[in-house]
């Protein structure tokens, strides 16, 4: 008898096909729930809700040290480059990476995914440390948020909320804050308010520059399923997995359909194709090896930021017996067994 699982996750075309029943979880019968990506993680994080959910990696990855309640599975729903996330006041006299040093951020959480590939990148390619700034946490547009995981920061390390009326994107308007970052665009900036502007005038082209260098395109979320469910059926995590890759293929294989445009992007082949000419035909993949550089990066950005107790690898931790011969399939926390 198949398992009744629930699984909460973006509603986007990588996860179509798990949604419609076009890529079944073998062995389950799947209720999907469709949710926005900040609410799925805060419910996964505090109560473990479901199942299985999509989730942010960086919320994971402190996970492992807090209580150790999930399994991941190496498959990657969300990834973006973030340059074109940081944003700044045009009258903080903020022209280029370096005059952050020393100004005031907002930041929804300290946390975030997108949040530590940005003060990575930063720190790395522009010589801004993540310390040299004084981070401002809260709602980006409604007061009230506050951080899904406890944090222990180290000293250099300077966070403070906002007040509980305050949001970021208008601290950011009048000026209260300097800068930005975040995943999500800021409404004023949407709206063309002349206050905000991106720090990157041209992102995208700085993006690609980025992926040359370094050939990492960065990973903002994976899948994790319950641990005690999982102790309890070892098979489920090669059966999620199968299903996510195959839903991730069958997008990848109709992105660029031009008999009837997949999404309302009137050169969404054209863009494909420049993708690929960017990236690789196999720009997104699933599983360990091929995600090796970028998830170590990650890793490498969460410890240098006073996130991570300790520096760790990515590395697989299923047995043959478990997988059946299937490799490269979850994470494990560094030193102890699955």
């Amino acid at each position: 008898m198949a398992l009744s699982l629930s699984l909460a996750c973006s509603e986007c075309d990588r996860t179509q096909g798990l949604r419609d029943g076009s890529a079944p979880v073998e062995g389950v019968s799947l209720t999907c729930i469709g949710l926005p990506v900040e609410e799925v993680f805060h419910r996964m994080v505090r109560f473990a809700e479901f199942d299985a959910a999509e989730l942010s990696l960086s919320s994971y990855v402190l996970s492992l040290q807090m209580g150790n309640p999930f399994i991941a599975v190496p498959a990657f729903p969300s990834r973006m480059f973030r340059h074109s996330g940081i944003y700044v006041n045009s009258r903080s006299g903020i022209a280029e990476p370096a005059d952050l040093i020393g100004r005031t951020v907002g930041v929804a959480e300290y946390q975030l995914t997108a949040n530590v590939w940005i003060r990575g990148i930063l720190q790395e390619h522009y010589g801004v440390p993540a310390a040299s700034v004084t981070y401002r946490t809260g709602g980006l547009h409604a007061p009230g948020r506050v951080e899904k995981l406890p944090l222990s920061l180290p000293d250099d390390i300077r966070v403070e909320p906002i007040g509980d009326e305050q949001t970021l994107a208008q601290m950011l308007v009048a000026g209260e804050i300097d800068a930005l970052y975040t995943p999500r665009t800021p409404a004023p900036f949407a709206q063309g308010r002349p206050e905000v502007q991106r720090l990157f005038g041209d992102a995208a082209a700085e993006e690609a520059r980025y992926f040359a260098d370094t050939g990492v395109f960065p990973i903002m979320h994976t899948v994790v399923l319950r641990r005690a469910l999982y102790a309890e059926h070892r098979w489920l995590a090669r059966a999620f997995f199968k299903a996510f890759e195959q839903a991730r293929s069958q997008a990848l294989d109709r992105i660029d359909e031009t008999a009837t445009l997949k999404y309302m992007v009137p050169w969404l082949p054209e863009e494909v194709a420049r993708t690929r000419r960017l990236l690789g035909d196999d720009y997104w993949p699933y599983g360990v090896p091929p995600n090796q550089l970028a998830l170590e990066t990650f890793l490498r950005y969460s410890y240098e930021q006073g996130a991570r107790a300790a520096p760790a690898r990515p590395r697989r931790a299923v047995r043959p017996r478990d997988a059946r011969g299937f490799r490269d399939l979850i994470f494990a926390r560094p030193g102890t067994s699955a």
